[in-house]
């Protein structure tokens, strides 16, 4: 994956994210997320306005030579287009909408405000669309050891040792792929969140033996990055891409749907094993998943179908008939 630093973007845009970065704290993760919503709404900009060539494929389109002057332009009414543009034309659900939102309130905010580019915020009024809120879907204890078992092959004992962090820690991908080897230690690990936030995981007895098993065979000649737990066949640290090409497949290997589940669904069927069978409370499994916001941690605290059927069942009434009225 390329660095941001790589990418071609107007000087404006760079000044916002090393903005971003440098003084409002945030990762490299969410600076990158940032620029790629931004760099789609500049590539609009330039269809929407008439400044592209036609010919040119839209993923194509040059953004170098956005300047402020076409920033000024921009209304209210061009945000809501590109709103509906990414709503149609790419397909985007509500929390993939309401992600752009912010980013665009953030960057037309930084340069009314902040950099003191724009006499006007076109972005102050426009509001996120509805997120409706799901259950989070997630692997049983039976298709959880289903996946497990479904992994073989020349990585098994590296790709065995990430699954298994997963359903037992809750992490989320790039907090994975992040490891180092001396993250871990007295059974302990520490991983970096969202905001460059620190938390320590305790590690289970799975977790604790499926490193172990792996460690023999990480490599230690030839290494780029010597203190990655996780390498690559090119002994690189392994990619966020290459580890969920590799839980793809494993799902695929353990007779499940690869549409329906990802990595992410494997940290909301840690989180909510845990919550459903380890006696948790709310607050410890707020800090264990790293959640800044325990509104976010309340996902987890829903109730399995049986469960809700028991609760129904329980009801001193629940057997009461029509035929017991006159009784």
């Amino acid at each position: 994956m390329k660095n941001i630093s790589d990418y071609e973007m107007p000087f404006i845009l760079r000044n916002f994210l090393n903005y971003l970065q440098t003084i409002r704290g945030k990762s490299i993760n969410t600076v990158q997320v940032y620029f790629y919503d931004l760099r789609l709404f500049f590539r609009f900009l330039k269809t929407h306005y008439k400044l592209a060539d036609k010919k040119t494929e839209f993923n194509e389109i040059d953004i170098t030579d956005i300047d402020i002057n076409i920033l000024k332009k921009v209304t209210l009414s061009d945000l809501y287009s590109f709103m509906s543009y990414v709503s149609n034309n790419r397909d985007n659900t509500s929390h993939a909408r309401a992600r752009k939102v912010a980013s665009l309130k953030s960057f037309f905010n930084y340069l009314a405000n902040k950099a003191r580019l724009i006499s006007f915020n076109p972005a102050s009024e426009l509001e996120s669309p509805k997120i409706v809120k799901r259950l989070p879907r997630y692997l049983n204890i039976e298709e959880s050891k289903q996946l497990l078992k479904s992994v073989s092959g020349e990585f098994q004992e590296r790709d065995f040792a990430i699954i298994t962090l997963f359903l037992n820690c809750g992490m989320r991908l790039s907090e994975l792929v992040g490891i180092n080897l001396n993250n871990i230690k007295d059974n302990n690990l520490t991983v970096i969140g969202k905001g460059d936030k620190e938390r320590t995981i305790p590690l289970n007895n799975a977790c604790f033996q499926a490193i172990q098993a792996y460690m023999p065979l990480r490599p230690v000649n030839g290494v780029k990055e010597r203190n990655a737990l996780f390498l690559s066949k090119r002994k690189l640290r392994i990619s966020k891409e290459s580890v969920q090409k590799i839980v793809k497949k494993y799902i695929r290997d353990a007779g499940l749907d690869p549409q329906r589940y990802s990595t992410h669904k494997l940290r909301h069927t840690a989180a909510t094993l845990m919550y459903r069978y380890g006696n948790v409370d709310i607050r410890t499994l707020q800090e264990l998943l790293g959640h800044e916001s325990i509104a976010t941690t309340e996902i987890y605290t829903h109730l399995g179908k049986q469960q809700l059927k028991d609760a129904v069942d329980s009801n001193p009434l629940s057997d009461f008939r029509i035929s017991e009225k006159s009784e």
